[in-house]
């Protein structure tokens, strides 16, 4: 095998990506009271979200040890990548550059690269597809980083979510004007900032006119939309994510479409009935 592409677990895999034998999941793990899940195959998402609800604490995740991503690197393909959560929102980045550190000290010399998604979820996901198509077409091991940094850097993050309230406990809404009272009902439109943080792009009240706003902005700034794929990912709200999926494919035409379920760590930051979108 030539390449191989390991995702930290806040990106969610196709079944595609599964079976292709070039992607592996590095899975986070979340703890909410004398619960510990894993944030990989087993994680039940249903179960997940009664177990949240249940509890007046807000769950705490844990990255991969840079040990983790060391043994993803020992494989048998010569050029391997790691997607990873943003750096401002996550210590996993840190985490597989130190594992690739220890590698090369450990076993020495290979092409191996860690990207900074600055995203999370679905927008992991796009990564990790750019780099494989790379891959695919032939370039070398330089020209395919460089060519996804730039797909990074073009890439807008954006979502919904019914509540903030795990985000702003566990200190993801840091510099963010203080959120709007939930007693009104008003929900904001979020997104990503070139650097990887969250910022709020608008607001509006109720969650039915916050996506009809966020479907906006992703119209408004999509740039070559018919050469780039939309993405989006829901926690447990499919047809919402659908109905996302109909509203910006009205207005514009991007060349494929991905809408996949939230995996853990996403299913914890986005709560139910959260949505996402990156293209």
């Amino acid at each position: 095998m030539d390449y191989k592409v390991i995702v930290d677990s806040c990106g969610e895999l196709t079944e595609e990506m599964k079976v292709s034998g070039h992607f592996e999941t590095a899975s986070l793990s979340i703890d909410v009271d004398e619960y510990h899940i894993v944030d990989d195959e087993s994680f039940n998402q249903q179960e997940f979200l009664r177990i949240v609800a249940a509890s007046p604490n807000c769950p705490k995740s844990s990255c991969p040890s840079p040990e983790r991503y060391m043994e993803g690197f020992r494989c048998d393909a010569e050029r391997v990548y790691a997607v990873t959560l943003s750096s401002e929102l996550s210590g996993s980045y840190n985490s597989a550059v130190l594992g690739k550190n220890l590698y090369h000290e450990e076993y020495g010399e290979k092409d191996i690269h860690v990207f900074n998604s600055k995203s999370a979820s679905i927008g992991e996901t796009l990564i990790a597809l750019k780099i494989a198509e790379c891959e695919e077409a032939g370039m070398d091991f330089a020209e395919v980083i460089r060519t996804v940094e730039d797909y990074i850097e073009s890439q807008h993050t954006y979502f919904v979510l019914e509540s903030l309230e795990t985000l702003r406990k566990n200190g993801r809404l840091s510099g963010l004007k203080a959120v709007v009272a939930t007693a009104l009902n008003i929900k904001p439109v979020m997104g990503s900032t070139p650097k990887g943080e969250i910022c709020q792009l608008g607001q509006a009240r109720g969650i039915k006119k916050a996506l009809g706003k966020m479907v906006e902005e992703v119209v408004k700034n999509a740039e070559n939309p018919s050469e780039k794929t939309l993405a989006i990912s829901h926690c447990n709200c499919k047809e919402r994510a659908l109905w996302v999926k109909d509203l910006i494919l009205e207005k514009i035409k991007p060349k494929d479409v991905i809408v996949l379920d939230t995996a853990g760590i996403s299913s914890m930051y986005a709560s139910d009935g959260g949505v996402i979108v990156v293209i």
